[in-house]
């Protein structure tokens, strides 16, 4: 289940996390890419949701 099912996102205003995100640019090749979309779907998070969750936690 989405963790924001049914709610709207507003612009520059943060949602999940206490600060907004930012545009970058990532370089992977296309097998990482299936990789990181089927870990995604299956969380039901959106790729940035993923990478986003995964820095944080290794930050640890």
């Amino acid at each position: 289940m989405s963790i924001r099912k049914g709610q709207k996102g507003q612009k520059n205003i943060p949602y999940l996390h206490d600060e907004v995100k930012t545009k970058r640019t990532v370089l992977l090749t296309p097998t990482a890419w299936d990789i990181l979309k089927t870990k995604a779907k299956t969380k039901n998070i959106s790729i940035s949701e993923l990478m986003e969750q995964w820095a944080r936690d290794t930050l640890d």
